[in-house]
């Protein structure tokens, strides 16, 4: 070894080395959050090393290539190279691969089978309902894999599935009684290909283990120590695996925080943590509490939300850091302020503090909520990066509509053509895009002008085909004459989401990618009608589809430009952020039927997965966190009034800062000093839990256009739609039309027409 001896032990808390330390039995350690697991399981592979066990006899599993190469490193630091690179360490899938590939034989493969990624597997299972002439449009194919990748995950085979009575009774609901025999003949062709996707690698590692003894048991003797991370998201094929590989010597250790449990979607049970010493009867309990990351409060607001769990480990995590800020609670007025209120926050700290702004992070529960805080980035000029997804004019739905929309103001635009000439299906394939084409670059016109002029029959193509043209030529011409009409961006988006019938198609397939899909889909509408509205109230430019694909489409210039490694603000799900780490943080969207989703409402275990969901996000930040809510929010094309989350009640009230965007308090160091907003957290009488009271918002029905000038004076407080609250100081004439100038904090001054201004008058 290159280091003394015990050197590595030096850096460590006493619970950390106690952890390390220990060798005589199973042992689970709990992390905290930002508690130093890594170098505890880091730490105890080389203590190991230390203790005579040989490299190549140690298996340590992760469930990231990153999480595994950042531990290989770091032990590579202190034994060396030779010693290091001997160790069995890396994901689940990579590790068991390994092994499956040994023993291919036996479970019925050949040694180079290949590995299915999911477009292989959704091509697959588009192939088979061909052959059983089942309908797409009922037999969602992304529905059907995630159907047989959970099966997977809970170890059953076709046959029972098949048998179950549940699944039965589920699909003939669902009317989808053929689901099981998809799944039969999934895993029969799966098998003549000499492939596998990647649950079966966890079923045929099972397979392999139970049903081939004399192999279980020469992997029990290979390995002599066995090292899980992040053990609260396996699933109960990864249980089992660990299970058998372990066996009764029980030279076993898995870390994790039940705390953090939030992928359940994917099939991870949280039972497997929780239930841990039934498994293993003399499992020794080791708790690492002390948080390195966070300050005081941010600790203290996090452990005041997740005690209200009742499935849990206790444990009291705690920091030694700085006490620091209270978390900001911040009402704002709609999901548009909100936007403009984070960015504005984000600049005046950075202008002040001078951090970086790769220090900061804006979580969000929904993909679909990131469109209006781009935009509002955007325009204060805040260089940002979408972790782990698209920008949400780059993501594969958006573009394909935004394609759509292309078509209706140009439709000689080739690629917007060809990208959605044959979406949804219509049975416009390649073949007769080669013909078409091969047309257009003859005479050298774009693709439209060949389908519109071109006699198609000289082009090779037949009668069934070329009325499969003219239904699309004629679905385009009524979205370009449309256009050509005066129709605003708005309501020929309506009309091209109606007749294209995109989000029809996905409403019947319940998945989270499809429920994903339909919000951002749904986000783009609401898109449209903020554009047209602001348009139309301020009076400035042209609302319709040209106006409005002009400012998208230099959106999506801004955001291809990623490759270089600027400092930027970080947008991400809080799903995407587990594990990571940023001085600063805000939390948007904290609210009922969000933040909880509605979706995860219909059971106690829901529930907390959700409240696990929210401390994961406040555990994300080191100095500061800020969480946000909106009185009225825009979903599905419609403004809907929004109460704060649940969550909320439960964080201990002595760590928060309760705020109104417009009145807002200065324990926060991005905000101004100002009036305190009235709204406080109380006991609720029932359980002991604080909740917050109920914030009363206007109606949106209140909300009156065609005010005149008799109706409004300079100094006038009004209340609008999008804006929120805000003080008139300019009245006047554009063009014959009578407006106001009015100074809404922190979205700025605007110019709004009173015929078309939906606001209140307050004072």
């Amino acid at each position: 070894m290159q280091q003394t001896e015990y050197s590595y032990l030096s850096s460590l808390n006493n619970q950390q080395k106690e952890a390390v330390l220990y060798k005589d039995g199973p042992q689970l350690v709990i992390a905290g959050a930002g508690s130093g697991k890594t170098r505890v399981l880091t730490y105890k592979v080389v203590d190991l090393l230390r203790n005579g066990y040989e490299p190549y006899r140690i298996l340590a599993l992760t469930f990231t290539n990153k999480a595994a190469r950042e531990m290989k490193d770091r032990i590579i630091s202190i034994v060396g190279e030779n010693v290091g690179s001997k160790i069995w360490m890396g994901t689940f899938h990579s590790i068991f691969l390994r092994i499956l590939r040994r023993h291919a034989e036996e479970i019925g493969f050949k040694s180079g089978f290949t590995i299915y990624d999911t477009a292989d597997t959704k091509s697959l299972i588009k192939i088979i309902l061909k052959d059983l002439s089942l309908d797409e449009k009922v037999y969602k194919v992304s529905a059907v894999a995630s159907v047989i990748s959970n099966a997977k995950n809970a170890m059953l085979t076709p046959q029972q599935y098949m048998l179950d009575k549940d699944n039965y009774e589920r699909d003939r609901r669902a009317k989808k009684p053929m689901m099981g025999r998809i799944f039969e003949l999934y895993c029969e062709r799966c098998k003549i290909a000499n492939a596998m996707d990647f649950d079966d690698i966890l079923v045929y590692m099972n397979l392999l283990l139970r049903d081939f003894p004399d192999i279980r048991r020469h992997y029990q003797e290979f390995f002599k120590y066995i090292l899980v991370d992040e053990y609260q998201d396996t699933n109960f094929a990864q249980h089992l695996i660990i299970s058998q590989l372990s066996g009764d010597q029980n030279k076993l250790c898995v870390v994790g925080d039940d705390a953090q449990s939030i992928y359940s979607f994917r099939g991870a049970d949280i039972g497997n943590i929780l239930n841990l010493e039934k498994r293993y009867p003399g499992l020794r309990v080791f708790k690492l509490e002390q948080n390195y990351r966070s300050t005081q409060n941010i600790i203290d607001a996090a452990g005041s939300l997740i005690s209200k769990n009742t499935r849990q480990l206790k444990k009291n995590v705690f920091s030694k850091n700085d006490k620091g800020e209270k978390i900001s609670v911040v009402k704002t007025y709609s999901d548009m302020e909100e936007a403009f209120l984070v960015a504005n926050m984000i600049s005046r700290s950075k202008l002040v503090y001078h951090d970086s702004y790769d220090d900061y992070a804006i979580l969000y529960r929904t993909n679909a909520q990131s469109r209006v805080l781009e935009e509002s980035l955007r325009k204060r000029n805040i260089p940002y990066k979408i972790y782990g997804g698209l920008s949400f004019y780059q993501r594969k739905e958006v573009k394909d509509m935004i394609a759509y929309f292309r078509l209706s103001i140009n439709p000689d635009d080739d690629e917007a053509l060809r990208r959605v000439i044959n979406y949804p299906a219509r049975g416009i394939g390649e073949t007769t895009l080669k013909k078409l084409q091969s047309i257009a670059n003859s005479e050298h016109v774009s693709l439209w002008n060949v389908i519109m002029n071109a006699d198609l029959k000289k082009g090779g193509l037949n009668a069934g085909t070329i009325a499969k043209l003219y239904g699309f030529r004629d679905l385009i011409s009524e979205f370009v004459s449309d256009h050509n009409a005066g129709s605003n961006a708005y309501e020929l988006g309506q009309l091209i989401y109606n007749r294209t019938g995109i989000l029809t198609l996905l409403a019947h397939d319940t998945t989270p990618e499809s429920i994903s899909r339909q919000e951002n889909l749904s986000e783009i509408l609401a898109g449209l009608k903020d554009f047209v509205e602001l348009r139309e109230q301020t009076g400035e430019g042209e609302s319709n589809m040209r106006s409005f694909l002009s400012e998208v489409m230099l959106a999506t210039d801004q955001d291809k430009e990623d490759s270089d490694e600027l400092p930027k603000v970080t947008l991400l799900t809080v799903h995407a952020a587990k594990g990571l780490e940023f001085k600063h943080i805000w939390i948007v969207g904290v609210e009922e039927d969000l933040f909880p989703s509605a979706m995860s409402q219909d059971s106690l275990s829901q529930i907390e997965e959700e409240r696990r969901l929210l401390y994961v996000a406040i555990t994300r930040a080191k100095e500061s966190c800020v969480i946000t809510y909106a009185g009225s929010r825009f979903r599905n094309g419609q403004t809907v009034m929004s109460r704060p989350s649940r969550f909320l009640g439960d964080i201990d009230t002595r760590f928060l800062s309760l705020q109104m965007s417009g009145t807002i308090s200065g324990d926060s160091k991005f905000i101004n000093p100002l009036k305190r907003h009235e709204q406080s957290l109380h006991p609720s009488s029932g359980n002991g839990n604080r909740q917050l009271k109920r914030i009363e918002s206007s109606s949106a029905s209140g909300f009156k256009p065609e005010h005149s000038k008799d109706d409004v004076s300079i100094g006038n407080i009004i209340q609008h739609e999008r804006f929120g609250k805000g003080k008139i100081v300019k009245i006047e004439s554009i063009s014959g039309e009578d407006s106001i100038t009015v100074d809404f904090g922190v979205v700025g001054i605007k110019k709004l027409l009173l015929r078309f201004a939906k606001f209140q008058i307050i004072s």
